[in-house]
């Protein structure tokens, strides 16, 4: 393996889901042994999924392949994020030690790449995620990751929120068929903000692309409420024309 292995330059992935009320991030469990411990001992710990890259790889084709291998997740929603160089993000012993380890190889600095992935959370990804070394957790719960995870987590989500009201990306976390109700929460999750709900409706309306479906909602204990598609070949065709979309539905409320 070791022979194929760039030690210089890695990609990592912040991947977001959602699952109706809290956006969530996958991340990997893994062990490494506690520093003076029984090598049968070891520290439990989280990172975002990642690899070295391959020689004769790109990039995104690194992103894409670490998706598949670590999480099962393929032909999902994948750009790139934000370039991490600085030389020390890198240099705890118990870091080299675990690379070299895990990868054959010896570094004394990486550069990685991170891309940000957005997925609905359905039984599909789930039968990936549940039972393999990769969980989901909630955005606002995670204290502390390995290495500089942490600080990508928190740049996917400033990325995340910027991107948000100023591009549909938001449907990348929903089912094709939605309520106003789990858009504005998806909305509300991302920003960490409480929305208006009136406005947040009417702003929703106003969009073409977002057609009302003659289906309700099925199986709840509240009333149910109608159901909603995004029509994304609508929005490419008119966004070829010049148009204008408002995607910012938000208004703080006083």
């Amino acid at each position: 393996m070791s022979s194929m292995i760039n030690p210089s330059i890695s990609v990592d992935c912040v991947i977001f889901g959602f699952d109706g009320t809290e956006l969530k991030v996958l991340l990997i469990e893994f062990g490494r042994r506690k520093d003076g411990a029984d090598p049968s001992q070891l520290k439990l710990e989280r990172k975002l999924p990642g690899s070295l890259i391959q020689e004769k790889e790109d990039l995104s084709a690194a992103a894409q392949r670490t998706l598949v291998e670590l999480t099962g997740l393929k032909d999902i929603f994948l750009r790139q994020l934000y370039v991490f160089s600085d030389p020390n993000r890198i240099s705890k012993p118990e870091d080299l030690e675990w690379i070299k380890n895990t990868y054959e190889v010896p570094t004394s600095r990486i550069v990685t790449v991170a891309y940000f992935a957005l997925v609905k959370i359905d039984k599909s990804v789930l039968q990936h995620t549940v039972e393999g070394v990769s969980r989901w957790h909630g955005v606002q719960s995670i204290k502390q990751l390995a290495f500089d995870h942490k600080q990508i987590l928190m740049k996917g989500l400033e990325v995340l929120s910027q991107q948000l009201l100023n591009e549909p990306i938001a449907f990348e976390l929903l089912p094709k068929r939605f309520t106003i109700r789990q858009l504005q929460n998806l909305y509300e999750a991302i920003l960490g903000i409480e929305i208006d709900n009136r406005n947040f409706r009417k702003k929703v309306l106003n969009v073409p692309c977002i057609k009302l479906l003659d289906e309700k909602e099925k199986g709840v204990a509240h009333k149910p409420a109608r159901l909603y598609r995004f029509d994304k070949a609508m929005y490419e065709k008119d966004i070829k024309k010049k148009m204008k979309y408002n995607l910012n539905f938000i208004r703080f409320t006083d």
